[in-house]
Parts: structure tokens; C-alpha cells; sequence
């Protein structure tokens, strides 16, 4: 049975606890209860003891930046790139997909032109439809590392996706996060979030499908690999 380890950088705000799980949870809800699943709760230096302890990882959102200068960023970085030489496959999503890009050479920064929030049309290469899902950030992946191929952008977030081979899959939008959580996310974030008007232009603005079955099959697809005969 795979054991998908769940890197947990950050939680639901407090003044959400109350009405939504947190991410770990929503990260169980999207891949599915029948997998088997152990959490690690980075944010309180809970980091594993290798980077082989459990068959795929996946690295969960997060208030913090990767520029941040916190004691578990750098064990994180080492443990990715043990993660990345072992082949043991990398999700991850938003401050997850920052974190591997920068552990492996990328860059990061908090982007100039502010934030990106509320449902979002990301194109694909090769796809002639976008595929709709909720972001809240402002920090992005500047430049990619070497060996990532960046595969889905929007005017704002020009590496939005990027794949490592069979190594890693990743991605600045947030496919756990649905329109009701994000919603209620938004307005806590108000006086923060950059131009003015940014935030409730998104809050008027949720009426498209997600893309979320096609996201969570292909997460669970790329951590649950075939058992070898």
C-alpha cells in the first residue's frame, strides 16, 4: 500500500478553524480516504528523519515565504533534494511548488504587480480550453530550475506549472481548495491583498466549474505509482 507523506507548511486561519478542515484534510479529501497518508506538521519542526520514509510527498500551502528566514526552511530544501536523487515522486502545491523550485536552483519572489486570487484560467500547453482553479499568492516562481519544464501560465503567473520528468509534479493554484473555502479565505485577506480592488473583483466572480477531478486524478496518478512485479 503506498504511504503518501503530507509535508504540512501551514493551516487554516483561525478565524476559519471552526468551518473548514485543514489542509492535510483537504489534501486527504482530494486524492481519496482509501490511500494511506502520514502527516508531518513542518510548520512545528516536525520533519521526517528521511527522505525515503513514505513513498511519495506532497507539500501543502502556506502563509510563510520560501525567502522566509524560518529553521525549517533549509531542512525542507535538503529533504527535497534527497527526495528529488531518490526518485521518490514530489507534489507541490502553491508554497510547495515554490519550495522545490527554489531548493533546486529557482528563484522566487514577491511579485511586483501583487496578487493573484479567486478562480483562475490557466493555459496549458498544447490545450486549446483552460482549466479553472482557485489561487490566492503573491509570491511566484521567477525563474525555474534547470531541469523543470514549465507547462501552464496565465498573463500574471508565467510558471504556474512546472514537471520534473517523473520526479515532480508542480503548481502555483490551489486544487484542495474549493469555491466556498475560498471565498471566506478572500475576506480575511482583504486589507492585504494587492491593487486595490483585486480582492472583491474575485468575489464577484465565482461561477465557473473547477477542474478539480482532473487535478486530484492526476496528483493521486503521479505519488501512487504501479507496484513493480
Amino acid at each position: 500500500m503506498t504511504t503518501i507523506g503530507i509535508l504540512k507548511c501551514g493551516s487554516v486561519p483561525d478565524d476559519l478553524e471552526d468551518r473548514y478542515k485543514d489542509y492535510d484534510q483537504m489534501f486527504m479529501d482530494l486524492l481519496g480516504r482509501e490511500l494511506t497518508y502520514r502527516v508531518y506538521d513542518i510548520q512545528n519542526n516536525e520533519l521526517p528523519d528521511s527522505a525515503t520514509e513514505t513513498d511519495g510527498w506532497l507539500i501543502t500551502g502556506s502563509k510563510h515565504g520560501v525567502y522566509d528566514d524560518l529553521p525549517w526552511i533549509a531542512p525542507m530544501e535538503q529533504l527535497l533534494r534527497d527526495a528529488y536523487e531518490a526518485s521518490v515522486p514530489i507534489v507541490g502545491i502553491c508554497f510547495g511548488h515554490q519550495l522545490l523550485a527554489q531548493a533546486l536552483g529557482g528563484r522566487v519572489e514577491k511579485f511586483s504587480q501583487g496578487w493573484s486570487v479567486g478562480q483562475v484560467q490557466y493555459q496549458l500547453d498544447g490545450e486549446t480550453e483552460p482549466t479553472c482553479i482557485n489561487a490566492i499568492h503573491q509570491d511566484q516562481v521567477i525563474e525555474p530550475p534547470a531541469e523543470a519544464e514549465s507547462f501552464g501560465s496565465t498573463d500574471f503567473c508565467k510558471h504556474a506549472f512546472l514537471r520534473y520528468g517523473e520526479k515532480a509534479l508542480t503548481m502555483q493554484p490551489h486544487p484542495e481548495f474549493n469555491d466556498d473555502f475560498t471565498y471566506d479565505l478572500l475576506q480575511t485577506r482583504l486589507e492585504i491583498i494587492t491593487p486595490a480592488g483585486t480582492a472583491e473583483k474575485a468575489l464577484q466572480n465565482f461561477n465557473t466549474p473547477l477542474s478539480t477531478k482532473r487535478w486530484a486524478d492526476q496528483i493521486r496518478n503521479f505519488l501512487v505509482r504501479p507496484e513493480k512485479s
